[in-house]
Parts: structure tokens; C-alpha cells; sequence
């Protein structure tokens, strides 16, 4: 069994990796952290875990040395101040926030507005999409835990980048449920202002937006052109990207139906469907893609994950089995919910 720690376990991701992690059948959930809840039970704060989960909140990780992997569900800037201290004892680690998911210091420096302080490890990193890079993560000690929208769009366009049927320039439209704002409550998603609304937010500035153009980049060895633009919709889980771009030649629906054949044959958690469905994917880790043709030359791409799921939680263990070399879908092998 794998000794398993959460640090930063109070929030929506930390409380969906504990739900995860607690019937793991090859992790054991020894601890959880929490600056705010030291000393309460889990389950007083996550309530949907009793029973299951009959520990309490540290506020540090006491015997760290005990464990074998800690997914890491702090905010970014955190991250990089508890990570270096694990992997100097030969912890594995998967990090939810977004501080090593950027290789490129000047452009997080940018996009966060702090200067990354673990350049040593943030080498080393690796961004881990199970299905694109699997590999990579299964030799790593540190991977980075993308985004929820990226972890959607990437998934949708990839294999398209990877033959190089399409031009370099993304339009990402992306619609996401209000638990992709976290626990805290805030004006913008106070019920009264999202209930009966879609809201874009953060466009042009949305920190996403270089990490989606890193992963296509990093797929098709060219550089890249993202315009990626987030909504609030009235739902709690869930993502659908709609991803416009543009064919370097002619093609049949049916010719990229096999080039996605091609690269998700055997991925478990990938479905190829005609129109992708919140509903399907919310409670899973499973990724929906769908794409049709528009005018002369252009494809628009559909993808949905649950964003606490295959977004975030569901993605750290599935990197986290990869890392250990266990059956991929261990832990994660259900369905969606379906309505």
C-alpha cells in the first residue's frame, strides 16, 4: 500500500482527493493538513466523508517521513515552500497548484506576479496528462497537476496537434461550474449574481492561458497562438471547451475519428462522442471529445471532465498510479453521474 498525505485538505479539491484516496484500493490515507481546521476531524468539514475518513486536520505534516507520495492541494506560491523539503526525503509528490506547471520563470513570474523560488525541482517537474504524457510521469518524482480548463482543451485538441493537421492558432471558449472558484464565497459567485447568468471573466488575463499554449507547443514542437476566454455558468461541476481551429488541408470527419482512434485507443478515461455531455463526466474522471466542421477548413472541438475530477483530483491520482506503476483507472473506475 502506498502511505498517502493531502496538504492543503479543506478545500473542494483537498476533500474530492480524500474521497478518492479513502477507497483507493493501493493507498492508505494516513494524514490530511490544514492551516485553517488543526485538530478537527475531516469529516466535520468535509461531512460527506464520515465514515469513511476518521482522522483529523494537522496543521503541519508530522512524519513525513512515513509517507510515500503527498498530493500537495495548496495555493500557488505555497506549493513551492513544502515541495523541496518531501522530495529531499524521497517523497514522491503531485502538486495541484500551478507552480510548476510553467517551465518558462518570466512568463509565471507574469502571469502570477512572484518570482518562483524552486527552480532546482521545477526542472525537473513534469506536467502530467496521463494520456499525452504517461511516460514522462511515470518516471518522475514531481508532477505537476494541470489546470481544469487546460487538462479540457488539451485533451479535446491533442491529437489533432500530433499529426499536425491544424494551424497554430487556438480559440478556446470554455464554460465552468462554480466549484472552480473554490470553497471561499465570493461576489462573483454568490448565487443572486451566477443563478440566472453566464459570466466571462479574467478574459485575456486568465492564468490558464499560457499553460494551455505550453501543452499545445509542447505537442506539436511549434509555437503557439491561444485566445482562451473562461464563463461562469449556473451549474456546480463540470467544463465544456468549444476549441475553434483551422485545417492545414482537407479532411472527413472520418479521417480524424481515426486519428483520435489512433491516440485514445486503450485510454480509459477517454470517450470519442458525437457531442460531449456534462452530465456524463460530472462525479468521474473521464474526459468526453466531440468535433464537427464549420465553413471551409475549420473544426470545432468539444471536451468536458468534471473539473474537481478528471480537472484536478481524479488527474493527481491518476498520476499518482502512474508514478507507482499500478493499473492506471485503480481508484478511479466508475461512472458518471448522468444527470
Amino acid at each position: 500500500m502506498v502511505n498517502t498525505a493531502i496538504v492543503g485538505g479543506s478545500g473542494y479539491t483537498g476533500g474530492e482527493l480524500a474521497r478518492i484516496v479513502c477507497r483507493h484500493p493501493n493507498m492508505t490515507l494516513a494524514a490530511m493538513t490544514s492551516r485553517q481546521h488543526p485538530g478537527v476531524k475531516v469529516s466535520k468539514v468535509h461531512p460527506f466523508l464520515q465514515g469513511f475518513v476518521d482522522i483529523r486536520f494537522d496543521e503541519k505534516l508530522n512524519g513525513a517521513s512515513d509517507c510515500d507520495l503527498v498530493f500537495v492541494a495548496t495555493p500557488y506560491g505555497a506549493s513551492m515552500d513544502v515541495i523541496p523539503g518531501f522530495l529531499e526525503r524521497g517523497i514522491r509528490v503531485v502538486d495541484l497548484s500551478g507552480d510548476y506547471r510553467l517551465k518558462d520563470t518570466a512568463i509565471y513570474r507574469k502571469w502570477y506576479g512572484i518570482e518562483h523560488k524552486d527552480l532546482e525541482n521545477l526542472k525537473d517537474a513534469v506536467y502530467g496528462i496521463p494520456e499525452l504524457f504517461g511516460d514522462a510521469v511515470a518516471k518522475s518524482n514531481l508532477v505537476a497537476n494541470p489546470g481544469c480548463y487546460p487538462t479540457c482543451a488539451l485533451l479535446g485538441l491533442a491529437p489533432l496537434f500530433l499529426d499536425g493537421l491544424v494551424e497554430s492558432k487556438v480559440i478556446v471558449d470554455a464554460k465552468s461550474g462554480t466549484s472552480g472558484a473554490g470553497m471561499e464565497p465570493t461576489k462573483a459567485t454568490h448565487h443572486p449574481n451566477c443563478g440566472a447568468n453566464v459570466a466571462p471573466y479574467k478574459v485575456g488575463s486568465h492564468r490558464h492561458t499560457p499553460e494551455i499554449q505550453m501543452g499545445i507547443e509542447m505537442l506539436s514542437g511549434t509555437e503557439a497562438e491561444v485566445v482562451f476566454t473562461p464563463h461562469l455558468v449556473p451549474i456546480v461541476r463540470g467544463i465544456l471547451c468549444t476549441s475553434y481551429v483551422r485545417l492545414k488541408k482537407d479532411a472527413s470527419h472520418d479521417d480524424l475519428y481515426s486519428v483520435y482512434e489512433k491516440y485514445y485507443s486503450g485510454k480509459r478515461f477517454i470517450r470519442v462522442d458525437s457531442m460531449p455531455s456534462i452530465p456524463s463526466v460530472v462525479g468521474s474522471n473521464f474526459c468526453e471529445i466531440g468535433y464537427e466542421f464549420a465553413g471551409n477548413g475549420n473544426v470545432v472541438v468539444l471536451s468536458t471532465v468534471d473539473n474537481l475530477v478528471k480537472g484536478g483530483a481524479g488527474q493527481a491520482v491518476q498520476n499518482a498510479t502512474v508514478m507507482f506503476g499500478m493499473d492506471e483507472s485503480a481508484g478511479l473506475d466508475f461512472p458518471g453521474l448522468g444527470v
